[in-house]
Order: C-alpha cells, then structure tokens, then sequence
C-alpha cells in the first residue's frame, strides 16, 4: 500500500491529473502505517483484523476507483469510490472500538 502511494504520487507529480492520483496517492500513504501497525498489535488488540480488512479493502476499492479513471476514463464500477470511502470509514471506526474492549492476553 505504502509502495502504490509512493508510485501514485510520483504519476501525479510527473504530468498525471492531481485531482485523481493526488486522492489516490493520499489514501494509500496514510493507511499504509495503519495497517502496519495493525498487523504489529493484533495478538493484543481485538479488533485489528477486521479494522485492517474493512481499511484495506476500502482503501483498495477507493484509490483504485481513481485510478481508474484517471487511466481508463471510467469507473470500476458504480459507486465504487463512496463504497471504499465507507468502508476506510468503518475502518477506523473498528479502529475506535478496540479502545472499548478489553485486551486480549497474549
């Protein structure tokens, strides 16, 4: 993910449309460290797998969704972009969530 924001970025920067892979680029740098540590704490922290799934995927869907227009001139398929936004969304709110379950003993 970190990788497909670095490379985003630097198609954005080099002549592409900064509306789509500027978005795309941003999403993709600023999970990226979240799902790092996600998978780092989640024999501790109870809700990490499936924040990471729902974060990954949406963040997957959504800059992929951007890319492809910029690229292809269409979308992946009908609200694509709102469904991954949903989705990064739901995401962090299983990220919030973790703070009200206890820990899980290691």
């Amino acid at each position: 993910m970190g990788a497909a924001g670095v490379a985003l970025a630097a198609a954005a920067s080099h002549g592409g449309d900064t509306l789509f892979l500027g978005s795309a680029s941003t999403m993709c740098l600023a999970h990226a460290p979240v799902l790092l540590g996600l998978y780092l704490g989640h024999k501790a922290f109870r809700t990490a797998t499936p924040a990471a799934l729902v974060l990954g995927l949406g963040t997957i869907i959504f800059a992929g969704d951007l890319v492809a227009r910029h690229y292809l001139g269409a979308r992946l398929f009908p609200l694509a972009a709102p469904l991954g936004g949903m989705g990064m969304m739901l995401g962090w709110l299983l990220v919030a969530a973790g703070a009200f379950f206890g820990r899980r003993e290691i």
